[in-house]
């Protein structure tokens, strides 16, 4: 396991470690001409360094890891078992972080003290865990730092603390995961909910109740995992539901020689849940959790790499700790969001 971590940790020191300066800026113009823009400003690491994992696998030994499926689905699922023992004061972290006089909107001007009264006066965070419902998304949702959809930023002259880096970007949640729902917003748009990793705002349209018969059902079935990114998925009617991601599981209904067919939920009239039979290729899914051999971590591996890194998740992306996470969630190893 050892050369696993080791693997794992060089490729994304790599990948996130700082660019150094370019060699002989003040060279001369003729000899700048020879030079293409993208090779001026190609990344060093990207140069240096193999961005295919099949370099980093071929020397070194991997083992089959000791897991179990049952202990994985238990935290998966944890958010439909119990209420987690957080406190107020806890979830309400970012009122005490982000503050009138530091903040900045999407107009690069201070937000006034009035906007951040008003957010925790919706936030309603006397009903803190009072409704405790468990639901499901709908579709790959933002979690929110306040309930707002206005961004925040830090001082946006300094490198590194403006557009993109929006502090309310707390991070994503996949479609169709479980989550425990503490509470609405006084406006009734903003739930506070609580995945398996963290917790945070999203819409209230982007979420649905379930009842807990329906969500045990969901929980005995086997389980299937995504292996593809971006593979559109689709009701019964041919209808669009969502795209599939590596590390969402879906619980099998039944299996023919080429797809699964799964449980996924949709939205209806009045916001109630629509069950549906989706198909899903084999080709982008694993029946139960992967062996952990050099063929499979090469598939995951090179699939999740294809996306860009997203600041908390921001534009559907990922960051450093989903992209971990969804790496191994294939394999049945779980890890916290902070570790």
């Amino acid at each position: 396991m050892r050369y696993v971590v080791l693997f794992v940790s060089i490729f994304f020191m790599v990948a996130c470690s700082s660019q150094p300066p370019l060699q002989d800026v003040s060279e001369s113009k003729e000899a700048l001409k020879q030079e293409s823009v993208e090779e001026i400003a190609e990344i060093y690491d990207l140069k240096r360094f193999e961005q295919n994992s099949a370099a980093y696998l071929k020397d070194i030994k991997i083992d089959d890891i000791s897991v179990k499926q049952d202990e994985f689905e238990r935290r998966y699922f944890s958010p439909w078992n119990r209420v987690p023992t957080d406190t107020k004061d806890t979830a309400m972290w970012p009122f005490y972080s982000y503050k009138y006089g530091e903040m900045y909107g999407e107009n690069l001007k201070l937000i006034e003290k009035s906007v951040f009264e008003e957010i925790r006066d919706n936030s309603n965070f006397e009903s803190y865990k009072s409704l405790n419902q468990r639901a499901v998304t709908l579709k790959h949702i933002n979690i929110i730092a306040f309930p707002t959809l206005k961004p925040m930023f830090k001082d946006p002259s300094i490198a590194g603390e403006g557009f993109p880096f929006d502090y309310m970007q707390n991070s994503t949640v996949s479609p169709n995961k479980p989550v425990l729902i503490s509470h609405y917003s006084k406006d009734k748009r903003w739930a506070y909910i609580f995945t398996s990793f963290t917790g945070g705002w999203v819409e209230s349209k982007d979420i649905i109740a379930l009842d807990k018969k329906y969500t045990d059902l969901w929980q005995r079935a086997k389980q299937i995992f995504l292996i593809k990114d971006g593979i559109p998925l689709y009701d019964e009617n041919g209808n669009f539901l969502f795209s599939s991601r590596v590390g969402m599981m879906l619980s099998l209904v039944k299996e023919d020689d080429e797809s699964y067919t799964v449980l996924t939920v949709s939205s209806y009239k009045n916001h109630q849940p629509n069950y549906h039979q989706t198909k899903i290729s084999k080709n982008i899914s694993h029946k139960e959790i992967m062996e952990f051999n050099k063929e499979n971590i090469q598939k995951i591996f090179d699939e999740v790499s294809k996306s860009k890194y997203g600041w908390g998740g921001l534009y559907g992306e990922r960051d450093c700790s989903s992209t971990i996470r969804d790496i191994y969630t294939p394999f049945g190893v779980w890890f916290p969001r902070n570790s």
